[in-house]
Formats: structure tokens, sequence, C-alpha cells
């Protein structure tokens, strides 16, 4: 837990959060709950999958009311079936009920990513291809869409654009091609005196041999390619840069993609089309 309270953005964001949602008071509770109440909230799932955000969610239920106590039954990044009991948060029940929504958005969301991404982990295990999600998160909640890929058994790739030069069509047509487009951040490099990784997305084999042409590159992203010309692509590279395939990738033809010999494999969907897992909070006096 210390990682996560001692990040303030982390903090920040889940203190906005309850605001959002408690406003100046929690009405309802406050109208029924008398605050001398004890007892605890058990948090079940009712579905099966991977369990993501127990620690975050500990922190929220903290900064509601810091006397409550979390008791977590599984670690982050366990699995967990249907009816299971993940976690008993004790202490006064109107500060339980009040944070219940917020405390469960974050774990039913974090939890659906996920297990999202242990499924297509789970179709390319033994080829040695890792996958990695993209910058498609809900803005704002970019570090927990993350926290749950690495979670559910991905990677990460870059947090935001001042991680690594991502060079796709819009740059290659303001820089006038591609070899423009590399030196540029290569020039960049020079003058800023520091190093960051450089990858390029192409589209066809033709752009492929004018990267290749170039150096410089770290790792070329094959976008939208058919497994035919995929295949082609990884022979011309040649094991001379890392290899990373995206695009119209799902769990239907993953094994197909990862058997071309790329070595990473780019998501989008991990993150912006997540199905939150089914996980309920009840109380008991």
């Amino acid at each position: 837990m210390d990682r996560i309270r001692d990040n303030e953005l982390i903090l920040d964001i889940l203190e906005r959060a309850l605001i959002e949602d408690i406003g100046e008071q929690d009405i309802t509770t406050e109208a029924i709950f008398s605050k001398d109440i004890f007892g605890i909230g058990k948090i079940i799932a009712k579905d099966s999958g991977i369990i993501a955000g127990l620690e975050v969610i500990e922190n929220i239920f903290l900064i509601m009311d810091e006397e409550l106590k979390f008791h977590p039954r599984f670690k982050d990044g366990s699995s967990v079936n249907n009816g299971d009991l993940i976690a008993v948060v004790a202490g006064n029940i109107a500060s339980i009920v009040s944070a219940e929504r917020v405390a469960l958005n974050f774990l039913q969301r974090m939890s659906g990513i996920a297990t999202l991404t242990s499924k297509f982990v789970e179709e390319v295990k033994g080829t040695g291809v890792k996958i990695y999600d993209t910058r498609k998160t809900v803005p704002g909640l970019r570090i927990f869409d993350k926290m749950a890929v690495k979670l559910g058994g991905g990677e990460n790739h870059r947090f935001g654009l001042n991680d690594m030069f991502l060079i796709k069509e819009n740059h290659i047509e303001a820089a006038g091609s591609i070899t423009g487009a590399i030196e540029a951040c290569l020039d960049f490099m020079d003058d800023q005196e520091q190093d960051f990784k450089i990858e390029v997305e192409v589209k066809n084999l033709d752009e492929l041999s004018e990267v290749l042409n170039c150096g410089g590159v770290d790792i070329i992203m094959l976008d939208n390619f058919q497994v035919d010309h995929m295949i082609k692509a990884v022979q011309l590279i040649n094991h001379r840069v890392e290899v990373e395939a995206s695009g119209g990738i799902n769990l239907e033809n993953i094994k197909d993609v990862a058997a071309t010999g790329v070595n990473r494999i780019s998501i989008g969907a991990l993150t912006h089309s997540p199905k939150a897992l089914d996980i309920s909070l009840l109380i008991e006096r």
C-alpha cells in the first residue's frame, strides 16, 4: 500500500473522485444511518476474473474515514471466482456506504482490464510475445488503467508523449517523409542531449524498407498488416529491431499474429473497451 500512499497523483485523483460523488454530503446515508453504527462491508465477486485495484480501494476507504480497517482476502492480480469474498472493510457503516460506489467503480474497471489482458496473455503463452497496452485510456485515469494491465500480465507502452518517440502518419506528413521524421528525432536528441527510443509506425512493406534504410530506430510497428505481409516484414527486419504488431488484433486472430515472429503486440481494446468485472459490496451490522 505504501507505493500508493506515497503517490500524490493517485491520492489526488482518489480524493477528487470522492468529492465528485459525495459533493457536500451523502444525504441519503446521513438521513438513514446513525453515525455510531459499526459493522462490516463484504466485497464479493459476482463474476470470475482477475482482481485488480485492491490497494487502490483501500486508500479510497481510508481517505473517506481513516478509522476504517481494510482486510483483503486476495492479492491484486489473483484469480477470483463468482461468489468469492474478495475483501472486508470494517468500521463506521455510514463511511463504508458513502465510499462504496467510488471504490467499486475503480475495482470493477481495473479488474475488467486485468481480466481482458490476462485472456490475451494466455493466448500467446509460450510464444515469447508480450502484450502491450496503448494510450487509449480514460483521460485522467491512465495510471490506474495501466496498473491494471500489468496486474493482468501485460506490459505498459509509453505512459505519455514524453517517454519515447513514436512516429506516426501525421508526423511523417509534417516531416515530408519517414526519413525526414527519423532525422528530426535524432537531431532533437542531439540538441537536447537526451536519449530516447524511436518507434516508427509503417503501413506497408515500402514504408518498412525506408525505415530499415535509415537506421537509428529501435522498434517498428506494423500497423494493420495482414498476416502474410507481417511474415514478410518480420523476415525483412531479420532481428535488427524489435517488431510490434498493432491494429485489428483480437482474441480470435492473436495466435496467428503471434506466430509471425513479432516481439510484441499492442492492443487498444485492453483499456478502451474492457467489460467491468461484476463486484458487489454488502453491509452487515
